[in-house]
């Protein structure tokens, strides 16, 4: 059965729109908020950083928790906590309390869901979609739909609430997504029984991180993968302080994040479709290389208009990439080490993002943000190169397209 016909699954893709348009929203909200209270791209950057440093300290560990207390617990109890987490930065500097390094404190807590919080969705896909890789690559793929209806809609909706309403009221309504989204899952993603834990390599903390490190395709890429954590980190943090600086227009920074979202979603659409008639990984490596080279646009300066259709073109093809390749990860691993897999793959693509961010900081306050463009646009299509011979060598590991989806 196509994944897209799965009533479970569309119940899993409404919690998740929900939940990321909170999270984007505060994408922007929060740098946003720093940036007027402070004036300051670093501290922007060292909050960004912080947000992310839980998700490479503790996305190992919680994939066990994942395992034992199962997915749908861990996104129900990730979302409920976000919402005081959340609600408590705007309270707090309404209240005149709240200090530079109380909101690092938020800030790290609430980064301390985001791992377990993934992971859980993919563990839960195989059991809602069933065991086929193809099938669950569309899932993915639908999942990715609807992360990029979220990361279209989120920053958009704040460009246009940050100037009526403020940075922190908009926080208050990004605290109210993540309420909604636990309603969602609780009433309309079914239970399931925990995948019971396991003797042997499967046990330990770190066996995840093992079978990730040893396995022939997914080790090498595990390079690339921090690679691209890192340079990823360059755009995220340039986009707004570019905004900021160029144009004092939040609505400016939405329309970027809008356009990175707009690229995504109808990329989604084209995967879905796609990733039933084309291998996984021969669509991931030719994916991966499309979305390099608009990048190099940025580092120009063009109109704006050039400027949101680079951002536009690079995303189309990233759920070209992410959706088959979080399919292939699925079924390469061992149903009783998905859940510590998946966080392994969370924290190796977010250790360098802290650092990323902390870098891009420092060349944005001495050199603005053309450095940054053009190191992440030449960093991200050598890392591109290298990701697609990974894994256009080893598409011989894939099943052959099915006679149907060949023939349709």
């Amino acid at each position: 059965m196509s994944a897209v016909r799965s009533r479970s699954v569309w119940a899993l893709v409404a919690a998740e729109v929900v939940s990321i348009l909170g999270t984007r929203m505060t994408y922007l909200a929060l740098p946003w908020f720093v940036l007027v209270t402070t004036g300051s791209a670093t501290k922007m950057t060292v909050v960004l950083a912080v947000e992310m440093i839980p998700m490479a300290l503790f996305g190992v560990p919680s994939g066990s928790l994942v395992q034992r207390y199962g997915g749908r617990t861990i996104m129900l109890i990730s979302d409920l906590a976000r919402v005081p987490l959340l609600a408590a930065v705007p309270i707090l500097h309404a209240a005149d309390v709240l200090s530079f390094g109380l909101l690092l404190v938020l800030v790290f807590l609430l980064g301390c869901f985001m791992a377990p919080y993934f992971a859980s969705q993919r563990v839960i896909l195989p059991e809602l979609v069933g065991e086929d890789e193809r099938t669950m690559s569309q899932a993915n793929s639908f999942l990715e739909g609807g992360t990029a209806f979220a990361a279209l809609a989120g920053p958009a909706l704040a460009g246009v609430l940050i100037p009526f309403l403020d940075a922190p009221t908009v926080l208050y309504i990004d605290a109210a997504t993540y309420l909604v989204s636990f309603l969602l899952i609780l009433a309309f993603v079914p239970r399931r029984k925990p995948v019971p834990q396991a003797a042997g390599p499967t046990h330990g903390v770190l066996a995840g991180l093992r079978f990730l490190l040893t396995d022939t395709l997914l080790g090498p890429l595990t390079a690339t993968v921090v690679a691209f954590g890192f340079l990823s980190a360059g755009i995220s943090a340039a986009l707004p302080f570019y905004a900021f600086d160029e144009f004092s227009s939040a609505r400016i920074a939405g329309l970027f994040y809008t356009a990175l979202g707009a690229g995504a979603l109808v990329g989604s659409v084209l995967a879905i479709v796609v990733v039933r008639r084309m291998k996984p990984l021969r669509l991931a490596g030719l994916g991966i290389l499309a979305f390099a080279f608009p990048l190099w646009a940025l580092p120009f300066q063009p109109p704006l208009g050039v400027v949101f259709a680079a951002l536009f073109l690079a995303t189309l093809f990233t759920p070209l990439v992410n959706g088959p390749v979080i399919g292939v990860l699925t079924s390469r691993t061992p149903v009783a080490l998905r859940a510590k897999v998946m966080t392994a793959v969370i924290s190796v693509s977010t250790l360098a993002a802290p650092g990323g961010f902390l870098v891009a900081g420092q060349v944005i306050e001495h050199w603005g943000v053309v450095p940054v463009f053009a190191l992440v646009a030449g960093g991200i299509t050598v890392t591109a190169a290298l990701f697609a011979v990974i894994v256009l060598t080893h598409r011989e590991d894939e099943p052959a397209a099915p006679a149907e989806a060949v023939a349709a």
